[in-house]
């Protein structure tokens, strides 16, 4: 920074070449692991994936040389006047457009229209290179993307069941000649590794490791310590409705409970699913029209009337639980609207109405509101928890593209600024009509008013990659660069579409896809782990009330999600059930991903150590899966 604002204090040029070096600290911090393991699946992947580029590119060239020595000499021309196809490279740069399809079919006409037999030239070569390529590249990235991964979770499993042995070896002590860990050992080691873990949580996997109630465990149990912890445990107590400790008589009278079952009956749900679809027509009616907009405040009061009858039904606290999202989501987008309706009525009443700012408020609200529907059908509602479930796994390819995105920014900055300028919609200066450079005027870029898409600022140019990312009309904005700069700038735009588009996209496709399928057969599936299962039995422990009064006393209630006909059925007052199979973290999701390729093996213990062992999670026979969520209600 020295230097450049020395030499720029005297006049100088310099390139700051240390600002595409800044993501490495983003890289490299320890919050930075996913991005790092991304970054080396990547690079692990490129040499298989290579070849295939290779003979994909050997592909172009020699089209590009059918082309020119098909149409070079035919005296064609294209739609601005220009040679057609006489220029061997700016054949090859046209043909590897049109594999992402952004030309077409306008690269293809001055030939087609020449002769209707010259189309097949370009039929077979975006049936080899736009199809068969692309979806064989997509293929290979898939499968050796997955090869790698699976190999970084071989050594992540490894390494945790090193440190686990480790810390067995460590705590260990002899009962009956056998090596285990005493239950006040292991809730030292708990509270240490997890201050702020509740005696209730702590108890609860003690239970499930100890699932004979000996007072110690061993070896197989202690290991599974790291992955228990990860589960996130929400206990429910079932709480009496605040209408029946106030006014009992009158709660649990008989007009009342016939309330309470119509709410709690399926013909309730499907009655409001009707009214949201009539809602979602008169949406797409004309709001002038009196009758239409008077309309709103009817489904206003009906939505209004359903909350309070849920209110009234459910206890407050289970209705508005912290994992209750769609209640949550459902009674603010109605509010909101009732709240934005009377401000917009009262507005217009007053004639101080001045601005659409308001009714733009309502109308998004309104349309929100159609939202619903989704979570009224279970096979969209299994989709978008399948899609918020495998978000933050996508995350980590989100800081990727953003990394590789500045990087390509700092140097199209360093290429381009202020080579191309943007003027205001009311700027009355010519230059507007060819973006502040003469060497634009009357070309398409210029025409097509993508004057905005430049590099003059770090915003404008994350703005312009995510256009070239989308790869519509990207030629023609490289057209744009290349005129004010040189025919080697199409360099940098080829350069991003192959290592953002093909390589980047195509592995976080592998990657969605590889996540939707684990997440989607979990959800629609009775698939669980050993540990689960273990946590199942601990259910039907609590209901028959077999569980230790230690655990049972000591639980804390964080969430609540009994109703109060709970209560009647003779069901205890602290339940668990097994209700999400959520992944916190990357990791996790991958080591379910790739669960059925590991091997006993890949615990990271030497067979040497464990010789004889029964408790050896290597000893043949042994069949311990990882528990792979962290979700229990």
């Amino acid at each position: 920074m020295l230097i450049y604002g020395s030499m720029k204090a005297f006049g100088y040029y310099g390139v700051r070449w240390s600002r595409v070096l800044r993501p490495l600290f983003l890289v490299n911090i320890t919050e930075g692991r996913q991005v790092r393991r991304a970054f080396r699946s990547i690079r692990n992947t490129l040499p298989e994936i290579l070849y295939v580029f290779l003979l994909f590119i050997f592909s172009i060239l020699i089209f590009s040389l059918m082309a020119l020595k098909l149409f070079g000499k035919r005296k064609l021309v294209t739609n601005e006047g220009t040679p057609y196809f006489t220029s061997y490279l700016d054949i090859v740069f046209e043909l590897y457009v049109l594999v992402t399809t952004a030309n077409s079919p306008d690269v293809m006409m001055p030939a087609y229209n020449s002769s209707f037999f010259f189309a097949l030239f370009f039929i077979l070569y975006i049936l080899i290179n736009t199809y068969i390529f692309m979806y064989v590249f997509l293929a290979v990235v898939y499968n050796n993307y997955r090869k790698h991964l699976k190999e970084e979770m071989k050594n992540l499993v490894r390494a945790k069941r090193h440190k686990m042995v480790e810390a067995f070896r460590i705590l260990q002590v002899k009962h009956g000649g056998e090596p285990v860990v005493c239950q006040s050992h292991w809730n030292q080691l708990v509270r240490l590794v997890q201050p702020d873990i509740s005696n209730s949580h702590r108890e609860l996997l003690w239970s499930v490791c100890d699932e004979d109630k000996k007072g110690f465990i061993g070896k197989v149990a202690f290991l599974q310590l790291a992955d228990l912890l990860n589960i996130q445990i929400i206990t429910l107590k079932s709480h009496i409705h605040p209408l029946q400790t106030w006014f009992p008589h009158l709660y649990n009278s008989q007009p009342s409970r016939l309330v309470c079952q119509m709410v709690q009956h399926k013909a309730f749900v499907y009655v409001y699913d009707f009214i949201i679809v009539v809602n979602a027509v008169f949406i797409g009616l004309d709001e002038e029209n009196p009758l239409i907009s008077n309309a709103e405040w009817a489904f206003l009061v009906l939505y209004m009337l359903e909350i309070l009858l849920k209110l009234y039904t459910y206890d407050p606290r289970s209705f508005f639980s912290r994992h209750k999202f769609w209640n949550w989501f459902d009674t603010i987008i109605i509010i909101a609207a009732l709240v934005a309706t009377t401000v917009n009525f009262a507005l217009k009443s007053s004639d101080g109405y001045t601005s659409r700012q308001v009714l733009d408020i309502v109308f998004i609200l309104r349309v929100l509101r159609l939202i619903r529907i989704v979570d009224s059908v279970k096979r969209f509602r299994t989709i978008i928890n399948t899609l918020i479930k495998i978000g933050p796994t996508i995350i980590t390819f989100g800081q990727l593209i953003i990394v590789v995105y500045y990087i390509f920014a700092v140097v199209g900055m360093e290429i381009f600024k202020d080579k191309i300028k943007f003027f205001a919609p009311d700027s009355t200066a010519s230059a507007q009509n060819y973006c502040g450079n003469p060497l634009l005027k009357d070309t398409a870029f210029a025409q097509n008013n993508y004057c905005r898409n430049n590099f003059n600022d770090i915003v404008s140019s994350f703005v312009l990659l995510l256009e070239l990312t989308v790869v519509n009309q990207w030629h023609v904005l490289t057209s744009g660069f290349t005129t004010v700069t040189h025919t080697a700038a199409r360099i940098f735009f080829v350069l991003f579409h192959i290592v953002v588009v093909i390589i980047i996209m195509n592995i976080l496709v592998a990657f969605i896809l590889e996540a939707f399928f684990v997440e989607y057969t979990l959800a629609k599936s009775d698939l669980q782990t050993s540990v689960e299962k273990k946590i199942q039995e601990l259910e039907l422990g609590i209901q028959q009330d077999k569980l230790d009064e230690t655990l049972v006393g000591n639980m804390e209630t964080h969430e609540n999600e009994l109703g109060p006909s709970e209560l009647s059925k003779g069901k205890p007052t602290l339940m668990f059930k097994i209700a999400s199979k959520r992944y916190r973290t990357v990791d996790a999701l991958l080591q379910r991903i790739f669960e059925d390729d590991l091997s006993p093996e890949d615990s990271g213990s030497s067979s040497e150590d464990h010789e004889g062992d029964p408790d050896n999670p290597l000893s043949p026979g042994f069949n311990f899966q990882n528990p792979s969520f962290d979700g229990i209600n």
